[in-house]
């Protein structure tokens, strides 16, 4: 099956536009979290230049965030581009395992390759990248035996009714709505 951004964003939006009014929206360069404000009634889940990994890493990141991060822009976290020196790198990759172990089970739910990110390509640091990688599969093998997050939960099961057991777009929406507990549209 192929893996069509339409496809994933009819199947976040389906489960959380109403239930969290919250929307997956294709970005340019750089991926963004918007809360709602007075122009726009909804958040925005802004995922890089069309490319389907990157809206999983950012549905990652949403689905950890908690209702006080959901209110500020890109969460309140910072971020640093590429040149990050060793302490903040280091930084970089503690607040990245958890979203990477998510992204990481989502891409297997729709039976789409992970790649690691470590996001520092163009400076001086070296990076570990294979402790990095042992990291986030750790984390992910704890999500797996004590439970994602409820919204993680939801959107995961949805992919897998979608991608995996070839359920329609709303067959797979109302699954996940059933995870999350949330009453089905009519």
């Amino acid at each position: 099956m192929k893996h069509r951004l339409e496809d994933v964003i009819a199947l976040f939006d389906g489960l959380f536009h109403d239930t969290f009014a919250t929307r997956l929206v294709r970005g340019g360069d750089e991926p963004l979290y918007l809360p709602a404000d007075a122009d726009t009634p909804f958040h925005r889940v802004i995922f890089a230049r069309g490319f389907y990994a990157s809206a999983l890493h950012e549905i990652s990141h949403w689905c950890i965030a908690g209702e006080a991060r959901r209110q500020r822009e890109d969460y309140g976290y910072w971020y640093l581009p590429d040149g990050r020196d060793a302490d903040e790198q280091r930084d970089f990759e503690t607040v990245e395992v958890a979203p990477q172990a998510l992204e990481r089970l989502f891409s297997r739910a729709c039976g789409l390759c992970f790649h690691i990110s470590v996001d520092n390509l163009g400076g001086d640091t070296e990076v570990d990248r294979e402790a990095f990688i042992a990291r986030v599969e750790a984390r992910a093998e704890r999500y797996e035996s004590e439970g994602l997050p409820p919204r993680a939960a939801a959107f995961r099961f949805a992919l897998q009714r979608y991608y995996r057991e070839r359920a329609s777009r709303d067959a797979a929406i109302a699954a996940g709505r059933g995870w999350l507990g949330a009453p089905l549209l009519a």
